[in-house]
């Protein structure tokens, strides 16, 4: 089966895990110091904290900015769950706020009305890795004691009028699991332009100690520690930061396969009924393309999304459902109504994601949309025959 996604990785980062295991220094190192540094530069901020996993990352950015017990986060259903466990995690309530038709990303015009006293954080996802409209979220944060916390686990490397995503909220995170475009197996990280908030975040990683493991133990710092806080085990190891190392050397090359492979999507699509891409926004963007998601129209196709994405795997395209809402999941149910956010819950009823990964051939393209046409035909012929 052609898979949504899958890792691609090089002799490089085989090389470098090799190097690290040999090296002896496995946990929170030198490579780990040295992938912070890289990705900070990439996205153009002061500091960078990486963690175990993307959902670590997100918990500390909210931390961080002091979200806690009472406060309230507006955020959007069309996310992976962790976005918005995070914030209960922390002790607040999610506040959910309605979707673009066009693009899934957080509706800013909705915003708004949707703060309170009590709001903390604004927490927008960048959608497939389309940016959101940052300035028009910054405009909703500017003399309010109100963070910008971006979830930007699909949006590594794009950009929104031409400033690197990461380099324009309070603190950004990212998300480096297998299916992401840079991945170190496991893992995330968190940036900011905020020093204070580098300071904590960091702090909070590791049991709240207040000073870093490869100062402690490399040398640098002294043996004895003070803990001053209750913090996590949220730490990266230097094995993942060797392979996100080369990764990240990789990443705009990766990143522009993925557009290309995307704009071949688009072009093939084009003449298939019922069935489109997602839209675009109408500010200037550079889209990170993690997701190739695509809306379908059940009612005229006669076939329902699960339908659809079943007859896809039938044909060995492994195409998959990103996401489903948040206010639609048990633990959430009664935090939100359908009729709040009737966009999220129309296209709950309409998207999958189809395969796009940097190492898809363009003649996969032409497999996966074949494949589309052939579960349109099928679900014609069924309903002829069932009228006959």
């Amino acid at each position: 089966m052609l898979p949504y996604a899958r890792p691609c990785l090089t002799e490089a980062e085989i090389r470098e895990v090799e190097e690290c295991l040999r090296s002896g220094w496995l946990a929170t190192g030198p490579r780990t110091q040295r992938f912070e540094e890289a990705l900070a530069a990439y996205t153009d901020t002061a500091r960078c904290v990486a963690t175990n996993t993307g959902t670590a990352a997100l918990h500390l950015a909210l931390l961080a900015v002091g979200v806690g017990p009472g406060d309230e986060v507006i955020t959007t259903p069309m996310t992976w769950v962790a976005t918005a466990n995070v914030v209960l995690h922390c002790g607040a309530e999610p506040v959910f706020v309605d979707v673009e038709a066009d693009t899934l990303n957080l509706d800013v015009t909705r915003v708004e009305a949707a703060i309170t006293p009590r709001t903390k954080a604004i927490l927008p996802v960048h959608f497939a890795g389309l940016p959101c409209d940052e300035n028009a979220l910054l405009a909703l944060t500017r003399g309010r004691d109100i963070a910008l916390v971006e979830d930007a686990a699909h949006a590594l490397g794009a950009r929104y009028e031409g400033r690197p995503i990461g380099s324009i909220g309070d603190v950004t995170m990212f998300s480096f699991h297998p299916a992401k475009n840079l991945t170190t197996g496991e893992g995330g990280a968190l940036v900011t332009n905020d020093e204070a908030l580098a300071e904590r975040a960091r702090r909070l990683r590791y049991h709240g100690i207040d000073q870093t493991p490869e100062n402690r133990f490399g040398g640098r710092g002294p043996a004895a520690y003070d803990v001053v806080e209750a913090g996590f085990k949220y730490n990266i190891s230097d094995i993942q930061s060797a392979i996100g190392l080369h990764q990240l050397a990789r990443l705009d090359e990766s990143n522009r396969r993925r557009a290309s492979l995307a704009a071949l999507y688009r072009a093939q699509l084009a003449d298939v009924p019922h069935v489109e891409p997602l839209g675009e926004a109408p500010y200037a963007y550079d889209h990170a393309w993690h997701m190739m998601v695509v809306r379908i129209d059940p009612d005229r196709l006669g076939i329902d999304r699960d339908g659809f994405v079943q007859g896809l795997r039938d044909r060995e395209i492994g195409a998959g459902i990103h996401f489903v809402p948040l206010h639609l999941q048990t633990l959430y149910r009664d935090r939100a109504r359908d009729a709040d956010l009737p966009v999220a819950t129309d296209a709950h009823r309409r998207i999958l994601t189809l395969p796009l990964f940097p190492d898809m051939r363009d003649e996969d393209v032409t497999l996966v949309v074949d494949a589309v046409r052939a579960v349109i035909d099928a679900s014609a012929r069924a309903r002829r025959g069932g009228a006959a």
